[in-house]
C-alpha cells in the first residue's frame, strides 16, 4: 500500500519526509528545491492538528484500524487511527493461550513511540499521537510508505542488499519487542521500505505486565547504544516519557525486563565474546 498523495506539494520518503516545494511564481522551467525534511516534532504537531480530509477502514487487523488522509499547510499525508482500548480479567487467543489481565489498546501504540524515542529508536517506530476523531480518541500514525511487510519478503523470497545492517535491524526490533513484552509481533505487522528500512508498527497487545521475557531466545545480539541507553532507564525517565499512557505497574514491570534482556546480553557475551554479540 503507498500513502494516497492528493496534492502536488509532497511525497513521502522513508525514513525521514522531504516534501516537494511546489511553489507559487516560480518561473517557468525553473527547478524546484526540495523543502527541509519535517522534525518529528513537526509530524506530531501535524498529525495532532491537520484536518481529515478523507477515510477508510483497512482491510488488515484485528483492531479495525482506520486509515486517514489529512491536510495543513500545503501538506497532505496519510495516517493510522487506532482507538481499541479493551481489557479482560482472562482472555483465551486464537493459538489457545490463556492471558491474565488482558489488554488491547489505542494507548501502548503511543507509548511504544515515546520509549522508542528514549532509546533512539524513534527511526523504527513512527511517530504516534493521541487524536479525537469522529468521536473516538485513539492513536494516530504517521503513515509508513512501505514496499512489503515480513510476510510478503518472505513470500517473494526478497533477500535486503546489504545482510549484515537488515541483520542489526532485526536484532533492534527483537530487543525491543522483548522489553515492551509485545505477544503481538508477527511478520504483519514488520513493515519494509524500498531502502530497506524496517519499521514496527501497531503495539496495541504490547506492555505486558509480566516481568519475564516473551520470546528470550530471540534476543542474541545488541547494540552499544541500545544497550547503554536501556541501561540508564528509570521509573522517572520511563514514567515522564510515557504519561499518561502507562500505570506505574506496568513501567515496573518494563524495567524488570529491561533487567533481563541487560543479564542475558551479559551471559551472551561471556559465552560467545563481546565482537559476536555487541555492534
Amino acid at each position: 500500500m503507498k500513502p494516497t498523495r492528493l496534492r502536488p506539494s509532497t511525497a513521502a520518503v522513508i525514513p525521514w519526509i522531504v516534501w516537494l516545494a511546489v511553489a507559487g511564481g516560480v518561473a517557468a522551467g525553473q527547478a524546484t528545491a526540495p523543502a527541509p525534511p519535517l522534525t518529528s516534532a513537526e509530524m506530531g504537531e501535524f498529525l495532532r492538528t491537520a484536518g481529515v480530509v478523507s477515510s477508510k477502514p483497512l482491510s488488515t487487523g484485528v483492531t479495525k484500524p482506520w486509515r486517514l488522509t489529512l491536510a495543513a499547510g500545503g501538506i497532505t499525508h496519510d495516517a493510522v487511527f487506532q482507538s481499541v482500548d479493551q481489557r479482560s480479567a482472562i482472555q483465551r487467543m486464537k493459538d489457545g493461550r490463556t492471558e491474565l489481565n488482558f489488554r488491547d489498546s489505542y494507548h501502548f501504540n503511543i507509548a511504544a513511540y515515546k520509549l522508542a524515542a528514549l532509546l533512539g529508536l524513534d527511526h523504527m517506530v513512527p511517530v504516534t499521537v493521541e487524536r479525537t476523531w469522529d468521536k473516538r480518541t485513539g492513536s494516530l500514525s504517521w503513515w509508513i510508505d512501505w514496499k512489503w511487510d515480513e510476510t510478503s519478503r518472505r513470500k517473494e523470497d526478497r533477500q535486503p542488499p546489504d545482510p549484515v545492517e537488515w541483520a542489526m535491524q532485526q536484532n533492534r526490533m527483537h530487543v525491543f519487542s522483548e522489553l515492551v513484552h509485545d505477544t503481538d509481533r508477527n511478520t504483519g505487522n514488520q513493515l519494509i521500505t524500498e531502502d530497506w528500512r524496517l519499521w514496527m508498527v501497531d503495539f496495541t497487545r504490547a506492555f505486558r505486565l509480566s516481568n519475564a521475557l516473551y520470546r528470550e531466545q530471540s534476543v542474541q545480539r545488541c547494540s552499544r547504544d541500545l544497550l547503554a541507553a536501556m541501561k540508564a532507564l528509570t521509573e522517572e525517565s520511563v514514567a515522564a516519557a510515557t504519561n499518561p499512557h502507562l500505570m506505574p505497574a506496568e513501567i515496573k514491570a518494563l524495567l524488570k525486563r529491561r533487567d533481563r534482556i541487560v543479564e542475558r546480553i551479559a551471559k551472551l557475551v561471556q559465552e560467545r565474546g563481546e565482537q559476536l554479540v555487541l555492534y
